[in-house]
């Protein structure tokens, strides 16, 4: 526990070369102990009977619920007399709620069966102002809740009901107040929250609970008689990073269909827009990690952008075929093979440039990294050794096999890339900004800019088009099922083949506008949408405009 200034108090154990009677030395060591919450140490000091009629598990249970009943964040105990068999230590117990509660204790003495002192405990002992046969009870009162803004100061959640005059807009991103999920009562006991109150469970709810919800009041009991009372303080406003314009642009574009669509600002991370499943149900990213493998590639030496790749169909790797989408077929340049999202060209290039150096930049890009945004899942791949051979390598590469992200993560890859290989960590708070990552040189950040232009100027993404615009991005179709070549089922004489099942499919979009000095990075997931040029990159095309316009 830290320090608090506390008049007359402080604990000397040896004064120049006077002797120091055992029984104080045993109080002052039993009182250092109970400052720093070693509870095992006091226990360990008790009469032998003390120790019988008080377990260990019992003794720490009695003193832990008392420090979460007062909210305790430090104790600090002063000067340690002793008269006899009786100590006296005066304490102070510091509480988030209560402010310092200060009394004397009165702790008896006896000695054991080596004539050596011991402390002869009572139940009252675990907090000061207690008396005997007294239990510490505390009434919680709680504050308003504050009101979640967006950056222009347009009220996204206030008052009881937590309502906007943006409506479902708001919502999306707001999130959702209710009783604490299990996992979260240590930490809403410790700020004296008590069960059963309203906290925030998603969203910008979850993400400044602490700040919204304020400080409880209310009233500390020992027994029937008053030990302390406070005022709840209401929590105050937080002006938030998103704009009113993206996050309905975002919220038409997602037109209520299954999925996300998330939006940040390249040069700092500032988070404008979340719909949906915007940082939570990661889903394998299919071609949109190519951006990824990309970069490894020009890195490692393995290809540059003049490369020529054979035009085909599919890649064998470990005897099996990777198909390109729709069995197209497709290569030529680098920048050529990234525009049409050729796997035929990706997957035995990623298969080239090896576990180790793919996982490597994936993690620069902040695969495996703890996103900073409460409640979003992080974006993960497995480590070099659990990929497997060349085909689970070469799937990996594409964004299938085991690769799993969310379209917060993706923003800030697609971000990455123009801000010259910066990449911006996600914030939510106005005004607070988080250190650039690296993810990559200018000078492939730059080659990639350009395979990524190519992508939208006549590649995949032409559904991403914006008139005097220049969008850099990148398309995906995750399978959901199998990348690998299987024989289509037999049609008879005269039947119609079955449409396509477009089921089969996540569609992703990640891009950034204008190409230089971005103003947005965006990415879009449509879960079992089809392809992700065709349904994914005209969805971020709206949320594009709203912002570059």
């Amino acid at each position: 526990m830290g320090g608090v200034a506390l008049a007359a108090f402080g604990i000397g154990v040896v004064l120049g070369g006077r002797h120091e009677p055992a029984s104080r030395t045993l109080v002052v060591q039993w009182a250092r102990a109970w400052e720093r919450g070693d509870y095992g140490a006091m226990h360990a000091m008790l009469t032998p009977a003390g120790r019988r009629a008080t377990p260990l598990r019992d003794f720490v249970a009695a003193y832990e619920a008392a420090a979460t009943t007062a909210t305790l964040a430090e104790l600090r105990t002063g000067e340690v007399e002793v008269d006899g068999d009786v100590a006296r230590v005066p304490a102070a117990a510091r509480t988030r709620i209560f402010g310092t509660v200060r009394s004397e204790l009165s702790i008896g003495l006896a000695e054991d069966a080596h004539g050596q002192p011991r402390v002869v405990w009572r139940p009252e002992l675990v907090f000061p102002g207690l008396r005997r046969g007294e239990r510490l009870e505390r009434v919680t009162t709680m504050p308003p809740r504050g009101t979640i803004e967006a950056r222009d100061g347009t009220p996204l959640a206030e008052g009881e009901a937590r309502l906007s005059e943006l409506g479902p807009v708001a919502a999306e991103v707001a999130g959702r107040v209710g009783p604490a999920p299990a996992e979260r009562a240590a930490e809403l006991a410790a700020r004296g929250v008590p069960d059963g109150a309203a906290v925030g469970l998603t969203g910008l709810e979850r993400q400044f609970d602490a700040e919204l919800a304020g400080t409880p009041g209310g009233v500390l009991r020992a027994g029937s008689r008053v030990l302390a009372t406070s005022t709840p303080r209401q929590g105050r406003a937080v002006r938030t990073t998103i704009d009113p314009d993206i996050q309905r642009a975002a919220v038409t574009a997602l037109a209520g269909r299954y999925g996300g669509v998330a939006a940040v600002r390249p040069s700092d991370g500032a988070v404008l827009a979340m719909a949906g499943l915007a940082s939570s149900a990661p889903q394998p990213p299919g071609s949109i990690f190519k951006i990824v493998t990309l970069t490894a590639a020009l890195e490692a030496g393995a290809a540059r952008a003049g490369t020529q790749f054979p035009v085909q169909t599919a890649a064998t790797l470990e005897g099996v075929e990777l198909q390109n989408a729709h069995g197209e077929a497709c290569g030529g340049s680098l920048i050529n093979s990234f525009a049409k999202s050729c796997n035929s060209v990706f997957a035995p290039l990623g298969a080239k440039v090896g576990a180790e150096r793919l996982v490597e930049t994936a993690e620069h890009f902040g695969f495996n990294e703890d996103p900073g945004v409460a409640g979003a899942a992080r974006a993960t791949i497995p480590g070099p050794a659990e990929i497997g051979d060349d085909l689970a390598l070469g799937s990996t590469a594409i964004g299938q096999g085991k690769v799993l992200t969310t379209p917060l993560h993706m923003a800030t890859v697609a971000a990455a890339i123009g801000e010259d290989g910066r990449r911006p960590r996600p914030t939510l708070l106005r005004g607070s900004r988080r250190p650039m990552a690296t993810a990559t040189t200018p000078e492939v950040a730059e080659t990639v800019a350009r395979a990524m232009r190519a992508v939208v100027a006549y590649g995949t993404g032409v559904g991403a088009n914006l008139s005097g615009v220049r969008v850099a991005g990148k398309t995906g179709t995750a399978e959901l099922r199998s990348t690998v070549s299987r024989d289509p089922e037999p049609v008879a004489p005269g039947e119609t083949p079955p449409e396509e099942d477009t089921t089969d499919t996540d569609a992703w979009f990640a891009a950034y506008a204008p190409l230089h000095n971005p103003r947005i990075a965006v990415c879009v997931l449509l879960v079992a949408q089809g392809a992700g040029g065709e349904t994914a990159a005209p969805a971020a095309r709206v949320v594009l405009e709203a912002a570059v316009r």
